[in-house]
């Protein structure tokens, strides 16, 4: 099982050179990949652009792969955004994971003047423009001649592409584009594994291949301390109150917290039952020091 790892700090003042640091310290322990997400207007932390920062990543570390968990393409020009992707592709010598979303955000798709019920729509259309041009098929003519999508991705014919999903529709169209998909952090256990089962069903009914990624993405925090354990779950159980859907959930449904021998038992769990071959831990604990995530990461790679 391959293990990567979120940004588990943002909102600072340095906010590229603190996280290329977290990609830095990440690719030391041996994380397969540093995920970013997008998200508009939200303050200190926001993630408008995770490619450009990625970049920025990718220019202090030469291993470890760059993946966004939710790069939103109906916001997008769909050329531009091939483009941009092409380039972190290039400028990272091939490192690039696209995890694509939709968005979920009613003012992000107010001020971006985008009609909510469209979005899926747009995103598949964007999508198939955006694999014509990385596959090098013309994506226009002017002056009696193609023109072609410059440069093309490393990756050929496009870097893996993964389908951020919540809700039936969105688990139906990333399997019908017979795409991996990534599940939302604070999915619960019966929610998810019903989904990963109803996602493989779509893959199969639209005559796709089966899968050989199964990503899912955790809250993750390994320590030997009980008290820091304890602090870890009150921190998380405080947040789940204005984050979580099934607000009949507890803590270890969406989250695992705790020893390096109850992690690792959990994890053979979620691979048993789940079939998860690929392990995205989710930092960013409020309360939490950067000495006591970076502990915890470390004792998650050395399980």
């Amino acid at each position: 099982m391959k293990i990567a790892v979120t940004a588990w700090k943002f909102g600072t003042a340095g906010v590229a050179q603190d996280l290329a640091e977290q990609g830095e310290i990440a690719e030391a322990m041996g994380f397969d990949s540093f995920w970013l997400p997008e998200n508009h207007f939200s303050g200190p932390a926001a993630i408008p652009s995770p490619l450009m920062l990625l970049a920025a990543i990718a220019s202090r570390t030469s291993k470890i792969r760059l993946g966004s968990t939710s790069y939103l393409l109906p916001i997008r020009n769909p050329i531009l955004a091939a483009e941009e992707v092409a380039v972190l592709d290039r400028l990272s010598a091939g490192r690039v994971i696209l995890g694509i979303g939709r968005g979920f955000q009613d003012v992000m798709f107010k001020i971006f003047n985008i009609p909510r019920k469209e979005k899926r729509a747009i995103f598949r259309e964007n999508l198939q423009v955006m694999i014509s041009a990385w596959r090098g098929d013309p994506i226009d003519h002017y002056d009696g001649k193609d023109i072609f999508l410059s440069p093309l991705p490393v990756q050929r014919p496009h870097p893996p592409l993964w389908v951020a999903a919540f809700g039936p529709l969105a688990i139906k169209q990333a399997g019908s584009l017979g795409l991996p998909y990534i599940a939302s952090p604070v999915e619960g256990l019966v929610n998810l594994k019903n989904n990963i089962t109803q996602h493989q069903n779509h893959v199969e009914e639209a005559g796709h291949a089966p899968l050989d990624t199964v990503p899912i993405m955790r809250t993750v925090f390994v320590t030997e301390n009980s008290s820091l354990e304890r602090k870890v779950r009150d921190s998380l159980s405080n947040e789940a109150l204005g984050r979580l859907r099934e607000t009949e959930l507890n803590l270890d449904d969406w989250a695992i917290v705790g020893s390096p021998g109850y992690v690792r038992d959990r994890l053979s769990e979620y691979r048993e039952s789940l079939g998860m071959n690929y392990l995205i831990a989710r930092g960013r604990i409020q309360g939490i020091e950067n000495h006591e995530q970076i502990k915890s990461h470390e004792l998650l790679i050395g399980l």
